[in-house]
């Protein structure tokens, strides 16, 4: 008899696939793509951070349940991966987790603390003193155009600054459409991290009042080292098409500066920069009646 399923860490995984027009089911006990002509296409679910689904893809349940029991976010988007729709949790927030990172966000000491700490971590210096969370939301805007024209002008592109339609894709200049596809890439894997780490995408330091608050807070500090700058160099290749080639640029450069493997690292220092211990336990509260077995995936992992 096979041993029961169990998730594997994240830093162990490859970082993401895209599928497309055709049905994900199970079938064989594999994890598989099935086209309209009947060709099935195996996907190693469990060596997935997560799975992009783009239009014209329908999943089963069994599809759905065994993509759980190993772990693997899957992500419901729309054209290029641009609109996220739904995704469903491969673990979802540990209680202990998820009071501490709560206890961080709504202590305005520990959250400025943590805001602060990012931005040292995503422009390589300490931010001006006695400066708000606003004001430091302002700065960075700043600086963060300024990064943008720096690395346009590096690959001989002319930026008109950060737009898009996410309502007509095609409308976008080739370098804004490669910028969001590569975004996506990164924002499924960090959801992926965050997640089996324990901790809620929603609950953010610097963005608040979105799904994926605190995606954006930790992705945004890891952009420009990996997404952006591939991104812009394929759009100045004017590819026939930009937004394939940026995944699959991302995908090498994801692995080869084994992103996977510092995303959760990181979740933890910027947390801890709050300056908080996570808390205990209640006197009061009752633990499992069956204690469950030690994960062998990461601790946000129902495995």
């Amino acid at each position: 008899m096979l041993p029961p399923l169990r998730p594997l860490p994240i830093k162990d995984r490859e970082p993401m696939v895209f599928l497309s027009y055709g049905q994900v089911d199970v079938l064989d006990g594999a994890f598989v793509l099935v086209d309209a002509a009947g060709v099935r296409t195996h996907i190693p679910v469990g060596g997935l951070a997560c799975i992009l689904l783009e239009p014209g893809t329908r999943v089963s349940h069994a599809a759905a349940v065994l993509a759980a029991r190993a772990g693997t976010l899957l992500i419901w988007v729309g054209e290029a991966g641009v609109r996220l729709y739904s995704s469903g949790q491969p673990g979802g927030a540990r209680s202990d987790r998820l009071l501490y990172q709560a206890s961080l966000a709504l202590d305005p000491d520990a959250r400025r603390r943590v805001v602060r700490h990012m931005f040292g971590l995503r422009f390589g210096e300490e931010p001006p003193e006695r400066r708000s969370i606003e004001q430091l939301r302002g700065i960075e805007g700043a600086r963060v155009k300024t990064i943008y024209q720096g690395l346009a002008r590096q690959y001989g592109l002319q930026w008109k600054g950060r737009r898009y339609d996410p309502a007509d894709w095609a409308k976008g200049d080739v370098a804004n459409r490669c910028v969001s596809a590569a975004n996506a890439c990164l924002y499924g894997v960090t959801e992926a991290a965050v997640l089996a780490a324990g901790y809620a995408p929603a609950v953010g330091f610097l963005h608040s009042g979105k799904p994926l608050s605190f995606v954006y807070d930790i992705a945004d500090i890891v952009k420009f080292e990996v997404s952006v700058p591939v991104a812009l160099r394929i759009a100045a290749k004017a590819p026939a098409d930009p937004e394939g080639e940026v995944r699959r640029a991302l995908r090498d450069a994801f692995r080869k500066s084994r992103l996977l493997g510092k995303l959760i690292p990181l979740i933890g220092e910027v947390l801890a920069a709050g300056g908080k211990p996570p808390p205990d336990a209640p006197e009061d509260a009752v633990g499992p009646a069956i204690e469950n077995p030690e994960p062998f995936g990461d601790a946000g992992h129902r495995g």
